[in-house]
Parts: structure tokens; C-alpha cells; sequence
């Protein structure tokens, strides 16, 4: 078919199956905090650095860094406040989250989306299509 691979590769250039949050300079971090607030979590922003840097290749992440990247993934609705935590300085700190559409990320992050089209049974795939159609026309 002519142009057939030239869409394939147009595809591959633009990073297609990688969620964009997933993307770029930060994805090393913020997948790192997804995953450690999957595992652990509510957690503080210094603790949240302190397992951060527990990380192969986040060692020398700074604090700052980190505490930026949980306010942009807060504004962006990944991460949200849940409380305080007493700290030993005796200051309140703030406990984030996941969001719901956090949790998706992760989910959709690790799904082959072309094995799940090929062994899905039809009761998954009316579920999927009707979440997608019903999110479309919103």
C-alpha cells in the first residue's frame, strides 16, 4: 500500500503510546513519584524526595525539583491534598496523592493496547467503546 510505511514511521517520530505526562524531561520524575505514591501512599513532599532519591539515576535529585513537579502534577489534576502531616520541626506539611486520573495513567501506561484489542472479550470491548463514545460526546 503506498504512503503505508511512511505513516508508520511519521507514527514512531511522534512518540505515539506514551502518555504525555510520561514525556519529556520530567517523565523520569514523575513516574518516579506515581509509583512510589502507588506504593506508599499519602506522603509529604520531603518524603516523597527522600524515596525519590532512593531511585536508580534520581540520587542527586534536588528538593526543589521534586517539590516542583508535585505542584504542576497537582495542577494538572494527578496528584491531589489530602491532609497534614506533623513534621519534627513541628510544622504542618501536606499530604499528596493520586488522583483517579493518575491511577489511569499508570493503567494505560502499561497496557499493549494491541494485545488488549486482540484478546479482549466482547462484554471488555462494549465496556471500552461505550467509556470512550460517552467521553467523546462530552
Amino acid at each position: 500500500m503506498p504512503g503505508h510505511g511512511d505513516w508508520r514511521v511519521e507514527r514512531s517520530k511522534r512518540n505515539c503510546g506514551r502518555i504525555s505526562v510520561f514525556k519529556g524531561r520530567e517523565a523520569r520524575l514523575n513516574f518516579a513519584v506515581f509509583h512510589i505514591l502507588a506504593l506508599k501512599g499519602p506522603l509529604t513532599i520531603y518524603e516523597t524526595c527522600k524515596e525519590v532519591r532512593t531511585q536508580k539515576g534520581l540520587k542527586q535529585t534536588k528538593y526543589t525539583n521534586v517539590n516542583r513537579r508535585i505542584r504542576a502534577l497537582e495542577e494538572s489534576n494527578y496528584l491531589e491534598k489530602v491532609g497534614t502531616r506533623k513534621t519534627q520541626a513541628g510544622f504542618q506539611a501536606t499530604l499528596y496523592q493520586l488522583t483517579q486520573r493518575a491511577y489511569l495513567v499508570l493503567l494505560l501506561d502499561r497496557i499493549d493496547l494491541n494485545n488488549f484489542i486482540e484478546t479482549a472479550n466482547q462484554e471488555t470491548i462494549l465496556a471500552t467503546l461505550a467509556a470512550l463514545v460517552s467521553h467523546t460526546m462530552t
